[in-house]
């Protein structure tokens, strides 16, 4: 029983016995024992004056006021104290009964619903990429759960968390969020690249690219469309050499990513290694990509004959990008060609517009590439994982988020270079016979 409210009884004990010295319960001799018996309204009762009934009565009615008056709120404990505990939404054990017991309880619909509201994927893919990262997660010793550590990094690049945010949301230290962002992205741009971002070289993927193209456009033997888009820099250092390369056309710091993305929007090649200044096709350039087909490393093997021109599967691309016999672009940027060439030139932006939409997907669902706010040095691997997650979910059939935006493109065809001379020719030689054959079949239907 609270102290004050002895005290209180107490003091109406001597009420009691100024008003009815008589009664024996209140006597000098039994005085000693009331304490055992205080909690005992029916001993007070056995007094036959009406003081006792006046005593009980206010007894009552403090005891009533006591047992319901409110408390007071303690005093919340300051972020700073060494008590201060993660907020429970986001603590480990939150977490864990989330994860191990409520998401048994849900339906599937709505428990990936609240997966990807969180961490931008469904649940079974993200279980994927736990049971791929965990081994390495865990020789790295680190202090919180293998799990925890992935759902957290997914939480800041779907949402383009800062480290301050995220470390005042989970309760720790920000260098603890950058160096556990950092193992993760670098894991998934390292251990899970080669598995989920491939080029087409078995015959098997050649036929499911060229025949998904070909439904798109009408072309024949597409087997991926490529373009660059500038990442946003949250904001770059004052001592960064060359610094104002970093500004793209469109006037912000950035870096050039390089995509070449398949019909079903999956990236099958990415290349993060200039500044945003670059134009696109001397980022393309210096592409491992096109050292390699250039040096013929990489031949496609599902060649076709049209109109007398043995044609190899290509990419197609826009104005930007030089025209070789691996990579077609359009006759013209504003389709002022002739009819056939204006139609080669739709048919070939249908294909190129599936990278143009997986760009606007990676954007649209990685939320950290809109406005980059990692380091430089880390800001190419973050990229780059991020593209390894949109490959997974569109692996998945993952639901489409809207499309980020990109702005409109314009510019000038680059010139051709000395050592590109033969594949550029011979590059015209395949555009103009497909973009003959397409009109003679538009025609004749």
């Amino acid at each position: 029983m609270d102290q004050s409210f002895l005290i209180m009884l107490s003091n109406l004990l001597h009420l009691h016995n100024h008003l009815d010295p008589t009664n024996s319960l209140l006597s000098d001799s039994s005085s000693a024992s009331y304490s055992a018996d205080v909690s005992s309204p029916a001993s007070i009762l056995t007094s036959t004056s009406a003081a006792p009934i006046l005593f009980f009565t206010l007894a009552s009615v403090l005891s009533y006021l006591a047992s319901n008056s409110p408390k007071k709120p303690s005093k919340p404990s300051s972020p700073s104290s060494s008590s201060s505990k993660p907020p429970s939404e986001f603590s480990v054990a939150a977490f864990r009964a989330l994860s191990t017991e409520r998401i048994w309880a849900m339906e599937a619909p709505l428990r990936d619903a609240q997966w990807r509201s969180l961490y931008g994927l469904s649940y079974p893919v993200f279980t994927t990429v736990v049971d791929k990262l965990k081994p390495y997660i865990t020789q790295s010793q680190l202090s919180l759960p293998s799990d925890y550590a992935v759902a957290m990094v997914l939480s800041r690049l779907s949402h383009g968390l800062s480290l301050k945010t995220l470390a005042s949301r989970y309760a720790l230290e920000p260098y603890l969020i950058s160096k556990i962002t950092n193992m993760v992205t670098r894991l998934l741009a390292t251990k899970l690249y080669p598995e989920f971002i491939k080029i087409p070289v078995s015959r098997r993927r050649l036929v499911e690219n060229t025949q998904g193209f070909q439904e798109l456009t009408s072309l024949p033997n597409i087997c991926g469309a490529v373009d660059s888009t500038p990442v946003k820099l949250h904001k770059l250092s004052p001592d960064v050499i060359n610094g104002s390369m970093y500004y793209c056309k469109y006037g912000f710091p950035s870096i050039l990513l390089q995509v070449v993305a398949d019909s079903k929007k999956v990236f099958w090649d990415v290349c993060v290694k200039a500044p945003g200044g670059y134009d696109d096709s001397t980022h393309f350039r210096d592409s491992l990509l096109y050292n390699r087909l250039i040096s013929g490393d990489i031949v496609w093997d599902k060649a076709i004959n049209v109109r007398g021109q043995h044609v190899r599967p290509y990419i197609v691309g826009d104005w930007c990008f030089p025209l070789l016999s691996f990579l077609l672009t359009p006759f013209s940027y504003n389709r002022t060609g002739n009819p056939g060439q204006n139609a080669f030139d739709e048919a070939l932006m249908k294909g190129r517009k599936t990278v143009e939409e997986a760009i606007g997907l990676l954007k649209g669902r990685w939320r950290i590439l809109q406005d980059l706010n990692v380091g430089l040095n880390h800001a190419p691997q973050t990229i780059v994982a991020c593209c390894v997650l949109h490959n997974l979910c569109q692996i998945a059939r993952e639901p489409e988020p809207e499309l980020w935006k990109e702005p409109e493109e314009n510019g000038q065809p680059p010139k051709v270079l000395e050592n590109e001379k033969s594949f550029h020719y011979y590059g015209e030689s395949l555009r103009k016979a497909l973009a003959d054959d397409l009109y003679q079949r538009l025609s004749s239907r």
